[in-house]
C-alpha cells in the first residue's frame, strides 16, 4: 500500500495535474536515463511526494520500521529502473511482471505522449496492469527527454531546472 499511494499515486496525480506536472517536468527533461534521473527532482515535487508518503503511512498504519524498509527499498528501486543497463530482453520482461524493470520504466521517459503517461511504479509493476497504465516500446526507439524541454542549454543547469515551474507552460498537456 505504501507503493501505491507513495509512488505510483503521487507520480500518476503529478502527471495529471497542471500544477504538480510543472514540479515533476524536471524528472523527464533529462536526455540521458541514468542513476542521477532518479535523483533529478524539483524539491516542490519532494514536498509533493511527501505529502503522499504521509497519507500512505497514516491510511495503512505502518510502524515506522516499515516506512524505513520501504523508503530504502524505494531508493534502490528507483535507482535499478533509471539505471544506463540493459538487461536481456526475455529477463526484463520476466522481471516487469513483478517489479519495475529498466525497459519498463525507461518507456516512461520516452520525449512524448501517450508513452510519458505510463508506467509510473516504482517498485512493483502490479499497479501499472492493475490501473491500465502499462505500455512497452522497443528500446530501440526510445527517445528521452521531453518534447517542450528538449534545449541541452536549459536542462542541465540546476538555476534553468528550478525555474520550469514557474514559467508559461510550453504545451496543451494537462490543462
Amino acid at each position: 500500500m505504501l507503493d501505491l499511494t507513495g509512488a505510483y499515486l503521487a507520480h500518476y496525480v503529478q502527471h495529471k495535474f497542471k500544477f504538480l506536472w510543472r514540479f515533476h517536468i524536471v524528472h523527464h527533461t533529462d536526455t540521458w536515463i541514468d542513476t542521477t534521473t532518479a535523483n533529478r527532482h524539483h524539491p516542490g515535487e519532494s514536498v509533493i511526494r511527501f505529502v503522499f508518503t504521509t497519507l500512505g503511512v497514516l491510511v495503512v498504519g505502518s510502524p515506522m520500521w516499515m516506512v524505513f524498509l520501504y523508503q530504502s527499498l524505494s531508493v534502490v528501486f528507483s535507482q535499478f529502473n533509471h539505471a544506463n543497463i540493459s538487461l536481456p530482453d526475455k529477463l526484463d520482461t520476466f522481471l516487469s511482471y513483478f517489479i519495475i524493470s529498466p525497459n519498463m520504466h525507461k518507456v516512461h521517459h520516452h520525449y512524448v505522449l501517450p508513452y510519458t503517461d505510463s508506467n509510473y511504479g516504482n517498485i512493483f509493476s502490479v499497479w501499472d496492469r492493475l490501473f491500465g497504465t502499462f505500455t512497452s516500446l522497443p528500446k530501440e526507439k526510445l527517445i528521452y527527454g521531453l518534447d517542450t524541454h528538449m534545449a541541452t542549454e536549459e536542462n542541465n543547469q540546476l538555476k534553468n531546472l528550478l525555474k520550469i515551474p514557474f514559467q508559461k507552460s510550453r504545451s496543451a498537456k494537462n490543462s
